[in-house]
């Protein structure tokens, strides 16, 4: 994977962050680290689970080896596998094993997004889906302590997936069309 590709890839994300993530303000705390720069984009070029998983090691050692100040979360980019949604999830359980086999439980946290994503008990175009739908399937690092903190200072964390439901429900067509268009299953 050449720059060009790489750079594409990360202004999709950085996109989708910016007018999905703080643009809904579906995670009230991501705005801040955005704006300070404090928010890696790392594409990785893996095309197995084994060269991913090394990426994601590498990953999780940049973070743990780098100031909160410097880098305080990270979304490792996955453009070139796991297209499917349950090889995706089969990857986030092998992803828990290795924060448990570093030690790393407790210290770093690993969100999903992927442009299929389907919670439990959906239907697959359910708008609350759209939560957690990104341009490609990506791998949120987040620090413990960070998150923490964010909860914290936030009132009422625990209303955040309703209030998420709400704001997605109420969105317009062209709004939806604007901001989901190019995900599967997009059409309201």
């Amino acid at each position: 994977m050449n720059d060009v590709e790489k750079t594409r890839y990360i202004n999709q994300t950085r996109q989708w962050l910016e007018q999905v993530v703080i643009g809904l303000n579906l995670c009230p705390f991501a705005r801040k680290p955005f704006q300070k720069g404090q928010v890696r984009f790392a594409v990785t070029d893996s095309r197995n689970v084994e060269t991913l998983l090394q990426d994601l090691y590498d990953e999780l050692e940049k973070l743990a080896t780098t100031p909160a100040s410097t880098i305080d979360t990270t979304l490792l980019i996955i453009p070139d596998q796991l297209e499917d949604f349950y090889d995706y999830n089969d990857v986030l359980d092998l992803a828990d094993a290795l924060l448990e086999q570093q030690d790393w439980v407790g210290t770093f946290q690993i969100a999903s997004f992927h442009p299929a994503y389907q919670f439990a008990d959906t239907e697959a175009d359910d708008p609350g889906n759209y939560t957690n739908r990104a341009p490609f399937p990506i791998l949120h690092l987040l620090r413990e302590d960070s998150l923490e903190q964010g909860l914290a200072s936030y009132p009422d964390p625990e209303a955040i997936p309703e209030r998420n439901m709400d704001t997605l429900e109420n969105l317009s067509e062209a709004q939806w069309i604007s901001l989901f268009g190019g995900l599967p299953g997009a059409s309201r």
